[in-house]
């Protein structure tokens, strides 16, 4: 799709007609709407939000989203919902395989499998975490999901969104953020599709705030593009499928509910490249903390404490002097769920492949694996480039639950604490 076609900017307001004189002027719900459209306000925040944080649109729509026919119970799938009785806690560190694709058909709401969980989804904290492994589109049924926001980071395959406020397309190396309550389909371009999602039950994902970086870098608020108008006018017989209360509801619906043909506002999905983010690092000593990857923020009650953080280690300079350069063995508050887009990360020397992904829970000691300690304990100190890998982490103040299903897949490498076993008592007086 044309990039030109999108609209560059973060959290500002927008307004964008897929008919010229759709969009009212000096009024957001006039007597009789242009066109025949109905007027409906998209409410992501509460109404009395503070400026700098309330988030809404006004779309202006064939038919309003109350036309259907009422929700019924769906069959579970293997999609979860913070909080779970079922699930465990456990300090070990946990690693996977990349989750193969499914043998039948399945497109992309069907492929989901949930990994991790942790919070409270109606209490509004927390998130869930979630692998795709798509071989269809979705055809007749749209979806969306109450309980919360979808960050999704596409590893395989190029995606389609179709949603109310117009198409993104998203290819691995990029990311898409779709609001809380936001109906879309998903097309795949590609044969198949995989890829993670974190789905934040908490505030909604924002820029990091830059403190002494100052006005500049990280991830650029112009770079993140929200689609414009588009609408579909279709009749017939489809199913909008709704996430709610960690739930999946169905309803029969006779027309598209994506057929939106103007609006305005802040609250749209979004899309960034991450070889847009501005990377910070050391250039004299020792590896800086991981928060000056973070790409998204949300926020918690307790400042500078996230709720989740969605952090890269993108392609970068190593340039840092006397210093051991991948992330150091440590132990933190923050639990810690990464997974790897392209390329090799610089803290394992193997079995942490593109697709897979790993789990360190709140203070569970990690880092370097022996083999690779040894290499960057002994390594000539030069300027590096490191080239070709994207991986990231999805970082959250609570302790994240991972679930029967990722404590039970043969994608679950059991072997994954022998890969620190090698390093040696190196002491000497």
């Amino acid at each position: 799709m044309n990039a030109l076609k999108y609209q560059s900017g973060f959290g500002n307001e927008f307004a964008t007609e897929a008919i010229a004189g759709a969009l009212p002027e000096g009024q957001n719900a006039p007597q009789k709407v242009a066109h025949g459209l109905y007027a409906e306000q998209f409410s992501g925040t509460a109404f009395t939000a503070p400026r700098s944080t309330n988030r809404r649109s006004w779309l202006y729509r064939l038919r309003p989203s109350v036309l259907h026919k009422p929700f019924q119970p769906m069959g579970k799938n293997l999609m979860q919902t913070a909080p779970l009785t079922d699930a465990v806690v456990t300090p070990n560190q946990l690693r996977w395989d990349p989750i193969p694709f499914p043998l039948e058909t399945a497109d992309f709401l069907d492929s989901l499998v949930t990994m991790g969980v942790c919070g409270n989804a109606a209490l509004q904290s927390g998130v869930g975490i979630h692998i795709y492994t798509a071989n269809a589109s979705m055809q007749g049924r749209y979806f969306y999901n109450a309980d919360g926001e979808l960050l999704v980071v596409p590893q395989l395959g190029r995606l389609r969104f179709h949603t109310e406020l117009g198409q993104l397309d998203v290819a691995p190396g990029e990311i898409c953020v779709l609001p809380r309550g936001l109906k879309f389909r998903v097309e795949l371009l590609e044969e198949k599709a995989r890829g993670y999602i974190c789905e934040n039950y908490g505030a909604m994902f924002r820029l990091p705030e830059l403190g002494p970086i100052g006005a500049n870098g990280l991830a650029n608020p112009r770079d993140f593009l929200t689609p414009t108008a588009s609408y579909e006018d279709s009749e017939g017989d489809f199913q909008l499928i709704a996430k709610f209360g960690g739930q999946l509801f169905a309803a029969e619906i006779k027309h598209s509910p994506l057929d939106v043909v103007a609006w305005h506002g802040n609250y749209a999905p979004y899309k960034y490249d991450l070889a847009k983010f501005n990377t910070m690092n050391t250039v004299s000593y020792d590896h800086a903390d991981p928060s000056i990857f973070t790409v998204l923020t949300s926020p918690s009650e307790i400042p500078g404490t996230a709720n989740a953080d969605f952090v890269i280690f993108p392609p970068r300079w190593m340039v840092a002097e006397k210093t051991f350069r991948p992330p150091y063995f440590h132990r933190n508050v923050m639990s810690e769920f990464m997974g790897l887009v392209f390329g090799q990360y610089d803290a394992k020397a193997d079995g942490f492949v593109p697709g897979g992904a790993s789990l360190h829970n709140c203070m569970a000691g990690h880092g370097p694996d022996a083999a690779t300690f040894d290499t960057a304990s002994n390594a000539e100190l030069t300027p590096h480039y490191l080239a070709a890998t994207l991986a990231f982490m999805f970082e959250t103040r609570l302790m994240i639950q991972p679930t029967r299903f990722a404590l039970s897949t043969e994608a679950l490498q059991n072997g994954y604490w022998q890969c620190w076993q090698e390093l040696q008592k190196n002491f000497v007086l």
